[in-house]
C-alpha cells in the first residue's frame, strides 16, 4: 500500500505505540514492519492471534520476555566459525531460558482457556536445556567465565591467585621497613598495566631501584615496580596470558555448540519477535479500549461509536457510520471545524489497523472491511516548488486515485472541487464523484458545495451526511449524522452576532425561493430528527432498566428455588433418619417380646407383630423431587423462639416450642410426645406474646499450614515489574500457610532486582525482617524474609 496514505492518515502514529509497547528488540523489529494486508483470511488470523493475545493478558497476564535479547547477530556469527564473547553466549542461554518459560506458560493457559494459534506458535519454540546448562556451566550472570569451566582454567586461576598473594606479601613486607616508607608517598600497592607496583617520592627516584611504569599528574609521584618482584610479576604476566588462552579455548567449544544449532537458534528468535509482537497488540488495545471488528471482503462498514485513536479519550466525539450497503457513497456537508475531516481519518484509520490485524477503537459488533487499498486527498497539498496552486495540486492528487483505484478500494476525498470558480468546481465534483461512484469504489467525500446535496439526494446509492451544529452555542458538536445534509447556518450565526436585521431581510431576498425551500426542508429534518433520537434515547434507557430488572428478578428466582430444594432435601434426609432410628428401636422391641413370649410361654400373635412392622413401614414419607410443590421458604432460626407455635416440615405436624436447645435445635411439643427437632426443620406459624433475644455465632476462621507451599521463589531471569507481581502473591501464600521464614532467590546480576525486592520488603505489612542469604543459603544471590 502506497506511503503516502500512511502519512496522511498517521499510520506510522500507532505503529510508534504499539514498538513501544514491544518488549523485546525482536518484537519491536517486526512491530515496526507492520503493514496492513489485503487478504481477508490473513486479516481474520492476525486478528484472532490478537484475540487470544489479549484473553491471556486479561485472564492471566501476560507472560513475561525479561532475559530475551536479539541473538540473531551473534548466532550468525558462530555460524561462520567466529568466537563469541561471554556476554553474546550468556544472552543466548537466557534467551533459551526465556522461550521455554514462556512456552510453558502459553501451554498451561492453553488447557484452561483455548489459545490455539498462540499455542501452536509457542509450540514450535525449540527446548535445548543442554546447550543453556553448557553455557551456564561456564558462565556466571555477570557474563564472567567461571573457574569451573575447565579444569585447566581451575587450575591457572589458582596459580594466579598463589602467585599475586606472594607479591604482596613481598610488598608488604617492603613498605613496612623504615628503610623504604621513608621513600613512599603513601604506604600502599597498586597496579599499573597488570604489574604491582608502590608509590614511591620522585625525589627518592635515583635511590630506588626498579621499573618507572606510571608518574601522578603533578610529577610528585612516581609508580615504580621494585627490581625483587619483576621476575614474580614477569611470571604472573605469564599465567595471566595462559588463563586468556585457555577463555578462548572454551568460549570456542561454547561457540560451536552454538553453531551446531544455529538454524533452530534463529527460527526461536524470530517466534520469539512474533510472541512479543502478538503481547504488544494486546497490550496497546487494552491502552485504545479497543475491540474485535468483525471482517468482511464486501466492501461492507459499520463503525458503532468510533474514536480516533490519537485524540485524547477526554475530548473525542464517537462517530457512527455505515457504507457499504444501502449506499456506497457519502457525502459530508458542514461548516469548517466541525470536524469532517477527522471524520474521513478515523474512518481510514480504522480500517488500516483491522487490515493489520489491530484492535479498534469502537464499540462491539464493529465491521470492516478488507480493501485492496486506500485512497486518500485530505488537507492542502500546494506545492510551492512545483509551481502548483492549491487546486492543481489536489487534482493532481485525484488524477492518480482515478488511475489505480479499483471497485475494491476505498476512497476518502476532503473538499473536493475546491479551490476554483464555484460553479466549475461544483460540475467538476459531480463529475468525479458519479465516476467513483459508477465504478463501485466506497467513497466518502466531504464539500462546501449545495450543489452535491442535490446530488446526493437524487443518485441512488450516494446518501448526505452532515457534522451537527448547536446554532445557540455558534460552535460544532462533532458528530456525524447520516442521512441528513448540512446547513450553511450563515444567517443564524450572522444574527446571533449582532448583524442588523435589515442587513439580514436583504440577505434573504437574495437567496432563491427553490434554495430557501432546500433550507427550510433540511432544518425540518434536523427538527425531527433530534425529536426521533430523543425519543429513542428514552426507550432505549427504559429497555436497558426492563432488562435489568428481568436478570435481576431471574437470578432471585433461581436462588430462592436453590434454597428451596436444599431445604426440601435436608428435611427429607432428617425425616428418613428419624424414622429409620424409629424402625431400628420397634424392631428392637419387636425382638425382645418374642424372646419373652418364647421363655414366658406368652401368646404374642406373629401376625399382629407383622401388621405393626407393616404400620411403621407405611410411615415413612416418600422422598419430594426438587421440583415438587412448592412451599415458603423457612424463615431464617433467629426468629423461632420459646412458647412459638410452628410447622415441623418431616413430621408434616404442627407443635409448640417448649425450649431452645442450643443454636440449632428445639424442644417440640407435637401433641403427647416431646421431641428434638433441628430449627431448619421447622417454619414459624405465630410467635408466641413474648420474646427472647436470638443466640448468636461467630464462626471463627483458623489459618492451618499447607504442607503443599514452597518455602522458596525463584526469580532469576525475570524483570523487575514481573517478580514484585509473582513476590507479592508468594508473600500471601506463606503468610495464609504459616510460613515462618522465606527464601527469594533473585541472583547477583547487576544488582537491579535485588534492590527493588529488598525496597518492596521494607513496606510489607507481612514482612517483620528481612536479609541478604548466609554463606550455604546463595549469599547475595537470595534474600530471606521472616514473616509477621
Amino acid at each position: 500500500m502506497d506511503e503516502k496514505i500512511f502519512k496522511t492518515m498517521e499510520y506510522r502514529k500507532i505503529i510508534d505505540q504499539l514498538t513501544a509497547y514491544s518488549q523485546t528488540a525482536l518484537g519491536k523489529k517486526t512491530a515496526e514492519a507492520l503493514q496492513p494486508v489485503t487478504d481477508l483470511e490473513d486479516v481474520k488470523r492476525l486478528l484472532q492471534a490478537t484475540d487470544e493475545a489479549f484473553k491471556v493478558d486479561r485472564l492471566k497476564g501476560a507472560p513475561g520476555f525479561g532475559g530475551i535479547v536479539d541473538i540473531t547477530p551473534a548466532v550468525k556469527r558462530a555460524r561462520i566459525g567466529g568466537t563469541l564473547n561471554p556476554h553474546e553466549l550468556l544472552g543466548i542461554a537466557t534467551t533459551l531460558e526465556g522461550a521455554r518459560r514462556i512456552k510453558r506458560y502459553i501451554a498451561s493457559m492453553h488447557e484452561e482457556h483455548e489459545v490455539p494459534l498462540l499455542f501452536n506458535l509457542s509450540d514450535t519454540l525449540s527446548e535445548q536445556k543442554p546447550l543453556e546448562d553448557a553455557i551456564k556451566r561456564c558462565i556466571d550472570e555477570s557474563a564472567e567465565v567461571l573457574d569451573s569451566a575447565s579444569s585447566e582454567l581451575a587450575s591457572i586461576r589458582r596459580e594466579l591467585r598463589g602467585g599475586e598473594v606472594r607479591i604482596r606479601e613481598k610488598l608488604d613486607a617492603m613498605i613496612r621497613s623504615s628503610s623504604v616508607s621513608k621513600m613512599l608517598q603513601d604506604q600502599l600497592i597498586t597496579i599499573r598495566g597488570d604489574r604491582f607496583v608502590i608509590p614511591v617520592k620522585a625525589e627518592y627516584r635515583a635511590h630506588f631501584g626498579g621499573i618507572v611504569h606510571d608518574q601522578s599528574g603533578s610529577g610528585a609521584t612516581l609508580f615504580i615496580e621494585p627490581e625483587s618482584i619483576v621476575a614474580m610479576n614477569n611470571k604472573l604476566r605469564e599465567t595471566r596470558l595462559r588463563e586468556e588462552r585457555e577463555i578462548e579455548v572454551i568460549l570456542q567449544k561454547l561457540t560451536a555448540l552454538v553453531g551446531e544449532q544455529a538454524e533452530l537458534l534463529l527460527y526461536d528468535g524470530d517466534v520469539l519477535g512474533q510472541l512479543d509482537f502478538v503481547f504488544a497488540k494486546a497490550r496497546l488495545a487494552r491502552e485504545l479500549k479497543g475491540t474485535l471488528p468483525r471482517m468482511n471482503d464486501r466492501g461492507y462498514l459499520k463503525l458503532k461509536k468510533g474514536r480516533h485513536p490519537l485524540i485524547p479519550a477526554e475530548q473525542v466525539v464517537p462517530i457512527d457510520v455505515e457504507l457499504g450497503n444501502q449506499y456506497t457513497t457519502i457525502i459530508v456537508t458542514g461548516p469548517n471545524t466541525g470536524g469532517k475531516t477527522v471524520t474521513l481519518k478515523t474512518i481510514g484509520l480504522l480500517s488500516l489497523m483491522a487490515m493489520s490485524g489491530l484492535f479498534v477503537p469502537a464499540e462491539d459488533g464493529s465491521q470492516l472491511c478488507v480493501f485492496d487499498a486506500i485512497y486518500a486527498d485530505i488537507g492542502d497539498e500546494q506545492s510551492i516548488e512545483q509551481s502548483l496552486s492549491t487546486f492543481s495540486s489536489h487534482m493532481t492528487n485525484i488524477i492518480s486515485i482515478l488511475s489505480r483505484m479499483t471497485p475494491k478500494s476505498l476512497v476518502l476525498l476532503d473538499e473536493l472541487g475546491a479551490g476554483t470558480d464555484p460553479a466549475e468546481g461544483s460540475a467538476l465534483a459531480i463529475a468525479i464523484l458519479e465516476h467513483i461512484h459508477s465504478l463501485g469504489s466506497r467513497m466518502v467525500a466531504t464539500t462546501h458545495f449545495s450543489e452535491l446535496k442535490a446530488y446526493a439526494y437524487e443518485r441512488k446509492g450516494v446518501i448526505n451526511a452532515s457534522m451537527e451544529f448547536d446554532v445557540a452555542t455558534l460552535s460544532p458538536t462533532y458528530r456525524l449524522l447520516v442521512g441528513v445534509p448540512g446547513r450553511s447556518n450563515a444567517f443564524a450565526i450572522a444574527e446571533r452576532l449582532g448583524l442588523s436585521e435589515r442587513i439580514l431581510e436583504y440577505a434573504r431576498g437574495e437567496v432563491t425561493e427553490e434554495d430557501m425551500r432546500v433550507e427550510n426542508m433540511i432544518a425540518s429534518l434536523e427538527q425531527n430528527r433530534l425529536g426521533a433520537e430523543q425519543e429513542r434515547e428514552t426507550a432505549e434507557q427504559l429497555r436497558r432498566e426492563m432488562e435489568e430488572l428481568r436478570k435481576r428478578h431471574e437470578t432471585e428466582l433461581e436462588k430462592l428455588e436453590q434454597q428451596r430444594d436444599k431445604r426440601l432435601e435436608k428435611a427429607e434426609e432428617e425425616a428418613s433418619a428419624i424414622i429409620a432410628k424409629a424402625r431400628q428401636e420397634a424392631e428392637r422391641i419387636i425382638a425382645d417380646l418374642r424372646r419373652l413370649a418364647l421363655e414366658e410361654g406368652a401368646a404374642v400373635k406373629e401376625h399382629k407383630l407383622i401388621a405393626a412392622r407393616k404400620e411403621l413401614d407405611e410411615a415413612e414419607p416418600q422422598r419430594r423431587k426438587k421440583a415438587g410443590a412448592a412451599r415458603k421458604a423457612a424463615k431464617p432460626p433467629r426468629q423461632i423462639e420459646s412458647g412459638d407455635e410452628v410447622m415441623v416440615y418431616s413430621l408434616n405436624q404442627k407443635g409448640h416450642v417448649v425450649e431452645l436447645s442450643g443454636s440449632k435445635e428445639a424442644v417440640v411439643q407435637l401433641g403427647i410426645m416431646k421431641m428434638k427437632v433441628s430449627l431448619d426443620d421447622m417454619e414459624l406459624i405465630a410467635a408466641a406474646p413474648a420474646s427472647k433475644p436470638v443466640q448468636r455465632t461467630v464462626a471463627n476462621v483458623k489459618r492451618t499450614r499447607d504442607e503443599n507451599v514452597r518455602s522458596e521463589l525463584d526469580l532469576r531471569g525475570a524483570n523487575l515489574e514481573e517478580a514484585l507481581i509473582e513476590v507479592d502473591r508468594f508473600i500471601d501464600e506463606a503468610y495464609l500457610s504459616n510460613l515462618g521464614q522465606i527464601y527469594i532467590i533473585h541472583g547477583k546480576g547487576t544488582g537491579i532486582l535485588r534492590t527493588g525486592i529488598s525496597d518492596y520488603l521494607r513496606k510489607h505489612k507481612h514482612i517483620k525482617s528481612y536479609r541478604l542469604g548466609n554463606y550455604g543459603e546463595g549469599g547475595t544471590g537470595v534474600t530471606v524474609a521472616e514473616l509477621k
